[in-house]
């Protein structure tokens, strides 16, 4: 009887499925949702100030944003900078 049951049990419950993929989408949406408000306009005013220095693409500049716990907030700031600048 096992081995009949081995092949039966084969079968994917197709709820079981999206209900898993459904909790893969909304835990992704809640990490996009934690970002602060203001974190494009800080994207914004720090690029200006790098520009006053250096002229760099406006996608060179990426500024993250990760909740680790309840207490602790990291704000990542990457900068790709040219090799040569002549000003």
């Amino acid at each position: 009887m096992s081995l009949i049951n081995f092949f039966l049990s084969k079968k994917k419950n197709t709820a079981n499925i999206a209900k898993e993929r459904l909790q893969i989408i909304v835990a992704e949406r809640r990490k996009a949702d934690s970002a602060p408000a203001y974190l494009e306009e800080m994207k914004r005013d720090l690029l200006a100030v790098i520009c006053k220095y250096v002229q760099i693409d406006p996608d060179m500049l990426h500024v993250g944003y990760e909740q680790k716990d309840d207490d602790i907030s990291v704000l990542e700031l990457n900068i790709t900078l040219p090799e040569n600048e002549e000003k």
